[in-house]
């Protein structure tokens, strides 16, 4: 993760018995001292770089919570105001569940609207297979087509989407 200072650090700390990750957005000087901005923990919601510019693929990791939704929607419809109609990839890693409860009923409403008006395909790459899940957040007739793809077969749902993953610029 970078910010306006270059590359950013990490930092563990060992709490209990669980590791937590900690990221510092931006560092500042203060009275000789660099004070460091923390972020509570990783991202949950990472875009994946493609070599399509009308698919959005993700990456759902861990636990995610009602800002990493409001995170998800924000990259899908920067995609919608480039594309009118696209494809979409996401992968869960290590899923955890979702705070369903914790988001606001508008944001599911507009988001679900918004996903059937402009996406055309999607697959769903990890464990669990929550297809079922996401054709009942869609309403009926279904204007996307929904694959999942177990984890080990994710090269297929590449295929499936005629796309590939680029790697990341290091």
């Amino acid at each position: 993760m970078a910010s306006r200072y270059g590359a950013a650090g990490i930092y563990t700390a060992f709490g209990g018995n669980r590791q937590r990750i900690y990221v510092f957005q931006s560092r500042q000087r203060l009275n000789g001292w660099i004070a460091m901005n923390f972020l509570d923990e990783v991202p949950a919601v990472r875009r994946i770089d493609t070599d399509r510019d009308d698919l959005l693929a993700v990456e759902l990791v861990g636990h995610i919570r009602a800002a990493d939704v409001e995170n998800l929607f924000g990259l899908f419809e920067a995609a919608w105001a480039l594309h009118p109609s696209i494809d979409a990839l996401v992968r869960l890693v290590d899923h955890e569940g979702v705070d369903w409860t914790d988001i606001a009923p508008a944001t599911v409403t507009q988001g679900r609207a918004e996903a059937a008006r402009h996406i055309r395909r999607c697959a769903l790459v990890g464990e669990p297979d929550w297809t079922s899940r996401a054709l009942g957040w869609l309403a009926p007739p279904l204007p996307i087509e929904i694959r999942h793809f177990p984890s080990r077969n994710e090269a297929e749902a590449w295929a499936w989407l005629g796309a590939r993953e680029k790697p990341a610029d290091v």
